[in-house]
């Protein structure tokens, strides 16, 4: 007998250590299902879109409001110095009133 010719006894020794194409196989398909599981697919993907797409409009409706609120409170700030300027100057008109009355104003 030759001493490099596998016997059936070694081949059966080779079957219970090593995987079959079965084993293999099946180790395949679950790593790929496993791997589905965790990738999104095209349908949520799709749904995401949709998602997206849907808030643009009440986005852009409330970068609107944003807009029109900050313009509000720019006139509110002007017309509020306006406002201070005049009442400063009839405070100061009032006070020179006071003085040529010889009126002494109490705070």
């Amino acid at each position: 007998m030759n001493m490099d010719m596998l016997e059936d006894k070694d081949i059966q020794k080779m079957k219970e250590v090593f995987p079959t194409k079965e084993d293999l196989k099946q180790a395949f398909s679950e790593h790929i299902t496993k791997e589905m599981e965790v990738f999104p697919i095209k349908e949520d993907i799709e749904d995401l879109k949709q998602d997206i797409t849907g808030l643009r409009e009440p986005v852009q409706a409330l970068t609107v409001s944003v807009d029109r609120l900050v313009k509000a409170v720019e006139n509110l700030r002007q017309e509020y110095f306006a406002i201070k300027s005049q009442i400063d100057r009839h405070e100061k008109w009032i006070h020179q009133i006071a003085e040529k009355l010889g009126i002494k104003l109490e705070y």
